[in-house]
């Protein structure tokens, strides 16, 4: 039987982008099955002082978790899968603004009712992303964020925040982190492995057709 593994992600995150992309290649090569959940930075950050020009990012980013939550609760997490797809091949790959376009659009690709895009201004929805971020996060650290990680071990459950990389890997390259990663998480006591970041999150990546 296959493993499930649940992430937490924001649509607008290019890590987490990158991170869900690598977990779609450990399907091929790993016995498990990716369940996505919804997570929202800009609910983990609405209280907290950042830059300007987080602040505005984190502000544009409303609309879209708001659209996944919405989504999932109608549809349930299964529906993320081609929803996340969907918008990430907007936002991501095609660098297409934010609005109402692009969630009819990514909703319509991903065969969801196109009327979800009117959660992207619906605030009473917000409540709902602050305990789906405390889902996804309590069992890591709620001063982390996306991607978010949940895997059974034999012991109970590892969670984790990351990976963070990019290009995103490929095939039996994808397997090779996945095991590496869990190694790590598995491990008791274990909780940084850190370098400094040397390049943007597409970088040289390549899209397979």
């Amino acid at each position: 039987m296959s493993t499930t593994v649940e992430m937490w992600f924001d649509p607008k995150c290019p890590w987490a982008w990158n991170g869900s992309r690598w977990l779609l290649e450990v399907e091929q090569v790993r016995d498990i099955r990716v369940l996505f959940h919804t997570l929202s930075l800009s609910a983990l950050n609405a209280d907290r002082e950042v830059e300007p020009w987080y602040r505005e990012w984190l502000d544009a980013g409303w609309g879209p978790a708001r659209i996944c939550l919405a989504a999932e609760r109608a549809h349930g997490a299964e529906s993320l899968r081609g929803l996340y797809t969907a918008l990430g091949a907007h936002i991501h790959r095609k660098r297409e603004p934010l609005g109402r376009e692009l969630y009819v659009a990514a909703l319509s690709e991903a065969g969801l009712p196109v009327e979800l895009a009117d959660a992207a201004d619906d605030s009473g929805l917000d409540a709902g992303l602050v305990e789906s971020n405390r889902a996804g996060l309590g069992p890591v650290g709620e001063d982390l964020g996306t991607p978010a990680i949940h895997v059974p071990g034999p012991d109970g459950l590892v969670a984790f925040f990351g990976p963070v990389v990019t290009p995103v890997p490929r095939g039996e390259a994808a397997g090779r982190l996945w095991d590496g990663v869990l190694l790590c998480a598995g491990t008791d006591g274990f909780f940084e492995l850190k370098r400094s970041r040397d390049r943007r999150p597409f970088e040289n990546e390549i899209v397979p057709a």
